[in-house]
């Protein structure tokens, strides 16, 4: 999909919880810096995938490897915190940020990697994302759910990850909310972070991604640039719903 090695290569990655097997051999890439959505119909193992990656679900067979510093590292014995060391983040659909807790006291715990520099990171954090700096003393779970959304965003950038690993980031947001979001994703991927997505929103994923990934089953079915995906005809019929109009 592109010059060079990958940041983020799966292959033929097998996973699951327990005996349970969702995966069955799937490949994703995400170059230096790029933007890779994953679409599907529900239970294609879109969100597994992501929980596989961050070592949140059981891997079997197959590999996930990570080039950083110029070396390839092999990632399916790492444990999320070691992850992150490396410079990974996830961001789940559900449960993203300590409602009890200020919006500073969630920023300064994903800061846990950039201690000796906390004043710093939070004022880049409150420049990309405004309406949380008039927000910092507010308990995260009094915010809007698009503020919520932006806060879990947020909390993820303070270690300053290579890569982010986004799920379903526009989920149960309205609209104009929506817009917003993705704005700010973009803003994230033009700033050199690498974004690999699975969101519900398939066409305005596709059509902001380098590439894209369909998943049926826990299987590989398409995958090709995302604008090109997005005019696909079988790809339109079966998971978008038919050309726009």
């Amino acid at each position: 999909m592109s010059a060079g090695a990958p940041l983020l290569a799966t292959t033929d990655l097998y996973a699951g919880y327990g005996e349970l097997e969702v995966l069955h051999g799937v490949s994703v890439a995400v170059p230096p810096g790029g933007f890779v959505s994953v679409i599907g119909p529900n239970g294609a193992g879109k969100s597994t995938l992501l929980k596989a990656i961050y070592g949140l679900a059981d891997r079997g067979e197959g590999s996930i490897r990570l080039h950083v510093d110029g070396a390839e590292r092999e990632l399916t014995g790492l444990r999320p915190h070691e992850l992150t060391r490396l410079g990974l983040n996830y961001v789940p659909q559900l449960d993203n940020v300590f409602p009890s807790m200020s919006v500073q006291e969630n920023l300064e715990i994903g800061a846990v990697l950039a201690r000796n520099r906390l004043d710093e990171r939070l004022e880049a954090i409150f420049e990309t994302f405004p309406v949380l700096r008039g927000r910092r003393r507010q308990r995260a779970g009094t915010l809007s759910g698009g503020e919520r959304q932006m806060l879990a965003l947020a909390r993820a950038l303070m270690p300053e990850p290579r890569l982010l690993l986004l799920d379903e980031p526009s989920a149960a947001l309205a609209p104009a909310v929506v817009d917003q979001l993705f704005e700010r994703l973009v803003a994230i991927n033009r700033s050199g972070i690498a974004i690999l997505m699975v969101e519900q929103n398939a066409r305005r994923s596709l059509a902001l991604s380098d590439y894209g990934y369909v998943l049926e089953t826990g299987r590989n079915r398409f995958e090709g640039p995302g604008r090109e995906l997005l005019h696909d005809p079988k790809v339109l019929e079966l998971y978008l719903g038919g050309p726009s109009v």
